[in-house]
């Protein structure tokens, strides 16, 4: 049986170590004893040294987490007895779940899994996955037996990237456990370090329907907007007038268009969508919804390539600066950014494309779509996509651009209307 009488002396395990574990396990280890395990070698090395290449957690904040540690070595989270798993949970090519690292991490979990001890996934997950996929590789690898030689809980992770606001401890968690006594337990665990305070869910399952509904819903509100701008493109209205007037109105969403990727908004909703599809039911909304937004950067990529020709200038090695290649602004992820699908749209126009984003590894941008950061900016182009609005981005001589006869499209309305040409 778990032991629920010493929380204090608990051991926890993060397993992975990236956006999401760190700023956790770095947290917990402001209270706990924590091993932060993670297979990428280098990664180790440079936690060990205080780096984090993620930028979620500052050298400052891991040197004062006295109770973390880092390793790559699955001995070293053998006297854990809490492990709390926070890998990926990405889509493959057909946008179908992909739950390879989950059940990597479970098998892992599982070698090392003892009678009393408590496995807690973070990680995005369709309803009953926890229960019904990960449960069994436990049980498997351990020779263990759920709710009886072990426990499981679950906890859906709400790190918001490059957000400095919006930290771990400071975003409500919401909690739960295979059993009424588990779920308490998850829960104490969590209180001991959110400040921002926890809700128990009533079912592991509850607790996964929500995770996957939170992102959905975004999805779906940032479609119609999304779809307003299509509308009002061809109606030659500006849109973001019309959704600044719109929202005057108190109960009025305050939505923006823009790419959607991610490994959240633009993941989840297929998480869902699989379950449902494996019941016997064909979403229709969710998957309108994904449908406008996985298809937004066609739309830029044509309305500059328009923009271009109205000008005068020649399309075919034109040459096109894009200006962000990570997923939302003021951060190095890239995981699913949708800015490739300009990119890929404009080079198969046969323009000549640039791309710049000082926040992202160039390393990490070639391995993922094969392109070639440039390190500075050229006096001229043809045109100017503004795809991600990182605040570096200030510093660039927009005046200098326009005067040059740049053709210059913002996606996010970064810039004051004057100096465009259009916006999203």
């Amino acid at each position: 049986m778990i032991d629920f009488q010493s929380l204090n002396d608990r051991k926890i395990a993060v397993i992975g170590l990236g956006y999401v574990g760190l700023p956790l396990a770095v947290e917990f280890g402001k209270k706990f004893t924590v091993i932060g395990y993670d297979i990428n070698q280098s990664r180790i090395k440079e936690l060990k040294v205080g780096l984090d290449v993620t930028r979620e957690v500052t050298s400052e904040e891991i040197r004062a987490s006295e109770g973390f540690q880092a390793t790559d070595e699955l001995e070293g989270i053998r006297d854990c007895d809490v492990f709390i798993v926070t890998v990926p949970t990405p889509i493959d090519e057909y946008k179908k779940p992909n739950l390879t690292p989950l059940y990597r991490a479970s098998e892992s979990v599982g070698k090392v899994l003892k009678p009393g001890d408590l496995v807690i996934y973070e990680s995005t997950v369709y309803p009953g996955c926890t229960e019904d996929d990960c449960v069994p590789i436990l049980e498997r690898v351990s020779g263990l037996t759920f709710n009886q030689d072990f426990f499981c809980g679950y906890s859906p992770e709400r790190i918001n990237p490059g957000d400095k606001e919006h930290r771990v401890h400071t975003i409500k968690k919401v909690t739960s456990g295979s059993t009424p006594e588990v779920a308490e337990l998850v829960d104490q665990i969590y209180a001991s370090i959110i400040t921002a305070g926890t809700h128990k869910a009533s079912s592991i399952r509850v607790a996964e329907a929500a995770k996957v509904i939170e992102n959905a819903q975004r999805d779906i509100n940032i479609a119609f907007v999304n779809e307003l701008a299509l509308i009002f493109d061809r109606l030659e209205i500006d849109t973001q007038e019309v959704l600044e007037a719109a929202g005057t109105k108190w109960n009025f969403l305050p939505f923006r268009p823009g790419l959607v990727g991610g490994h959240c908004i633009g993941v989840d909703p297929f998480y869902l969508t699989h379950k449902a599809e494996s019941v016997g039911y064909h979403p229709q909304v969710i998957l309108a919804g994904r449908r406008i937004n996985d298809n937004m950067g066609i739309f830029v990529a044509s309305k500059l390539v328009k923009l271009l020709s109205q000008k005068g200038s020649a399309i075919r090695d034109a040459k096109v600066l894009v200006l962000g290649i990570t997923f939302k602004e003021n951060c190095p992820d890239i995981r699913n950014s949708r800015v490739i699908d300009i990119i890929r749209e404009l080079q198969s126009f046969g323009i000549n494309v640039e791309v710049y984003d000082p926040l992202a590894d160039s390393g990490e941008v070639f391995h993922e779509y094969g392109l070639s950061l440039v390190e500075n900016l050229q006096d001229h182009y043809d045109g100017i996509v503004i795809a991600v609005g990182h605040e570096a981005f200030h510093g660039i001589d927009w005046q200098k651009h326009r005067e040059s006869g740049a053709v210059v499209y913002d996606v996010k309305s970064f810039l004051e209307k004057e100096l465009v040409n259009s916006r999203l």
